[in-house]
């Protein structure tokens, strides 16, 4: 797994992981914004553009990050955040280390498994996925995904360097995912966040999660789809983070 770090003069790490099909430029303005404290660092996910090898699976990519913070940072850092497939990549990581970090932010993690979605995926791309490196498609795409339009260059660069057996794996894999009872043991101080405009699986997983943990924290966000708040709503993701930490 390769990383992109930020601030690396200072002492609190914080590392945020990135959703699926996108990049660590996901967190890049956060990690500007936060670098002259804290020592940022944004893992490129397996299997994406600019990552060191393919998508095996969620449970492989959480204990390649935990092997990171245990090689380099004495096995726990400040705190990790994660976005749909890097919240399901967090939770894991919290249902297999109780005392990784000490405060977890988790975005919109699926942890209702699906057949159906996963059966959909492989004959989709199949048909469709060509069509990534047409501009006009790769515009379509962005549109729906709500994400702010400054950032379309990145999205499109990356999408096309995702291949398609790694995009299925990814895809698949985050229609399986389904929280482990270990999760309970959790030491973390977890904050919970889905866009009231997200679908009903969504809305439901984060439930789910906070039931789970039940010291943890829950809000959803009104009037926010899919990944809002983390890459359009900057300003408002960061001041979160420093209230959390510095217990403003």
């Amino acid at each position: 797994m390769n990383y992109i770090e930020y601030g690396k003069k200072n002492s609190n790490v914080m590392i945020l992981l990135h959703g699926g099909g996108l990049s660590w430029w996901n967190y890049r303005e956060v990690a500007e914004k936060l670098q002259s404290d804290y020592h940022i660092i944004l893992p490129i996910l397996d299997g994406h553009a600019e990552s060191d090898r393919d998508f095996t699976t969620i449970e492989d990519n959480a204990n390649e990050v935990i092997e990171f913070i245990d090689d380099q940072f004495g096995g726990s850092v400040l705190l990790m955040g994660g976005l749909s497939l890097g919240g399901q990549i967090l939770v894991e990581i919290l249902s297999r280390r109780k005392d990784i970090c000490q405060y977890a932010i988790v975005e919109s993690a699926l942890v209702i498994p699906s057949k159906l979605t996963y059966s959909m995926i492989k004959p989709a791309f199949g048909s469709c996925y060509g069509l990534i490196r047409h501009k006009w498609f790769s515009k379509l795409q962005f549109k729906s995904l709500r994400i702010k339009p400054d950032l379309f260059e990145d999205y499109y660069r990356d999408t096309c360097g995702i291949s398609k057996s790694n995009m299925i794996a990814f895809l698949q894999e985050n229609s399986l995912y389904s929280l482990k009872e270990s999760i309970g043991d959790c030491r973390a101080e977890v904050h919970i966040f889905v866009g009231e405009k997200e679908n009903h699986a969504m809305r439901k997983s984060a439930t789910i999660i906070h039931k789970k943990l039940q010291d943890s924290f829950l809000q959803v966000l009104p009037n926010m789809y899919h990944g809002e708040f983390s890459i359009n709503h900057v300003v408002d993701y960061v001041n979160k983070i420093l209230e959390i930490v510095e217990q403003r």
